[in-house]
Parts: C-alpha cells; structure tokens; sequence
C-alpha cells in the first residue's frame, strides 16, 4: 500500500481560487490522490477571509496551511479556533488563536500535518521551529508525518529538512511563490523539495500585478498589493509514502496552467 500525499502551493487571490477549484479535484481523481494539503494564507493576496478557505476545503483540500499573514484578516480568527484542518504555523506564541497541527485518519493510516514558519528574514517573532518541531513528534503518534515548511530562506528550509530527515515522511517549502526543482528523498527516507511554488496568476510577481511590484523596487510609496490578472496555474508536489516505514517512495513536481481560471 502507498499513501498519495498531494501538497499545494500557496493560493494567490481570485485567479488562485478559480484554477484550484477547477483543476484540483480533477487531479486528485486522476492520480489516485489520498490525501491533499493546500496552503491557503494568500487567498485574499494578503491573508485569507473565512468564505476563501471554505472554498478551498470545497475544492478538495484535507488540511490548509497559513503562514506569515494569517491574522492578516481578523474574521478568520474564529474558524482557527474552531477547525482543526486549519492550521497556523505551531511556532506561533501559545497565546495566538488557533491550531499548530492535526491528526486525520480515523480510518486508515494516521496523518499527522505540522505548519511550521521560519525566522530568518520573517518578522513575524516565531519560536524555533526546530525545536517546535521536535516537541509534537515527540508527543503525536502517526503513521505518516508532513511538514508545510513557511520560509523564506532556502537554506533554513533545507536545514531543518536534514535535521527531521528519518523522523518525518515529507517537509515541503512555501512562501516564496517560486517552484524549485530540487525535489528529491534524503537518505533516511524524507521526501523534500525547497518550495512547492503557488497557485495563482502565471504573469505576476508573487501573484501581484507586475507593474505593482516593480514599482516598489523603483521607490514609489507602496500600495495595497493587488491580484495579477490572466491565466493562472496550480503548483505543488505528489509525495508516495509507505505508511508502513513511514518513509517516501517518490516526489514529482506538478503545475497545471489553466487559460480559462482568469474568468473564475
């Protein structure tokens, strides 16, 4: 038996939304997915709003992950106490409201989705994740253990990858919005690669109009970041674990483009 793990990159305002209620549960059927982890902390460009994150689980989605922004948009504080597929980072303060990780898998294999956010160029003031880390495996029991991994430095992604290879099934990047091609399984059986990209405009800057964005790097005063218009394509990576060793078999980048999810 292998476990079909599907890990979905950030979601990135209306084109975003279109293309992964359109294109994802048609993947998952074709490709035999099991289970499917979408990070949802972009949906609304800067944040998500609670109507944003019911329509990703509706469009297929297991667990959603957040990130730097998730209190970005005050009305989804109750829903993040309330539901526990929605996870913000673990390594938040204890004081923030909401749920750092979650067991699913009553049935069959236990799954167990940790979010995690990075500190090094963050501002956000997180915990150490490693050390976040390290106190839930320690605590949860699973078959299979998965890590939505929000940073922004690749070296701080592939560290803690090395430092939980064995110990976990997957630790996959998100944030930067740009798929790496490093995927790969480290030699004590974790599957990773540095960022599994984004769901979201094709011609952007990180899913923001480009004239938006580079008008910021030429030193005008900076403006509510606004979605990029246009075709738009779903990123992400397929992981096959062995819920028996816990181990990954496989890791294959996906991306999807869609000309019709603009009109979404």
């Amino acid at each position: 038996m292998v476990v079909r793990v599907l890990a979905v990159g950030d979601v990135t305002g209306k084109g975003g939304l279109a293309v992964l209620s359109r294109e994802l549960r048609r993947f998952i059927t074709k490709e035999k997915i099991d289970f499917t982890v979408v990070n949802g902390e972009n949906a609304d460009v800067v944040g998500a709003r609670t109507a944003q994150i019911e329509r990703i689980f509706e469009a297929g989605a297991d667990v959603v992950t957040m990130g730097n922004h998730t209190y970005s948009r005050n009305e989804i504080i109750p829903m993040l106490e309330e539901e526990e597929r929605l996870l913000r980072p673990a390594n938040f303060s204890s004081r923030a409201p909401g749920h750092g990780y979650t067991v699913c898998g009553s049935a069959g294999p236990r799954i167990l989705v940790i979010s995690l956010i990075g500190r090094v160029f963050m501002d956000v003031g997180p915990e150490n994740p490693f050390f976040t880390a390290d106190r839930i495996l320690e605590r949860t029991k699973a078959d299979i253990r998965l890590i939505d991994f929000h940073a922004e430095a690749t070296s701080e992604k592939m560290a803690l990858a090395y430092y939980l290879d064995g110990r976990v099934s997957a630790v996959w990047g998100t944030h930067t919005h740009v798929q790496t091609s490093d995927e790969r399984i480290l030699q004590g059986g974790t599957g990773y690669i540095t960022d599994i990209g984004t769901t979201g405009p094709v011609d952007s800057i990180l899913g923001v109009r480009v004239s938006q964005s580079v008008s910021r790097f030429l030193g005008y005063p900076p403006e509510r970041y606004a979605a990029a218009e246009g075709p738009a394509k779903l990123e992400g990576a397929v992981f096959d674990i062995d819920p028996e060793s816990g181990k990954c078999l496989s890791v294959e980048r996906v991306r999807i483009v869609d000309q019709t999810s603009a009109r979404g």
